[in-house]
């Protein structure tokens, strides 16, 4: 499956310790290998067409991504801190989703 990244998510991931980019983008080809099926603990349907691609490390990073025109488009990430996803990162990446759609 093709998978295309935005330039704010491309920034965010170089600006991640080493060790945690190295991660993100094993999890990102497991995205694009899998696309579709690809579920926990790498991947997480949060509904209304929103997925999370989980990288789990001593930076716990949370990409939040959707399907379009069978590419997956990853759209929006934070690192975790807290043992649930705040509230405010997820109105973020509901509202990122919606643009999206609308484009």
């Amino acid at each position: 499956m093709k998978i295309q990244i935005t330039e704010e998510i491309q920034k965010f991931i170089a600006l991640l310790e080493k060790p945690a980019i190295a991660r993100v983008l094993r999890t990102i080809d497991l995205l694009e290998q899998f696309g579709y099926k690809l579920s926990l603990p790498h991947s997480k349907s949060l509904g209304r067409g929103l997925f999370e691609l989980r990288v789990r490390g001593k930076q716990e990073v949370r990409l939040f991504y959707g399907y379009f025109n069978n590419q997956a488009i990853i759209f929006h990430g934070f690192i975790k801190k807290s043992k649930s996803i705040p509230g405010q990162e997820l109105v973020i990446a509901y509202n990122k989703l919606k643009n999206i759609n609308l484009t």
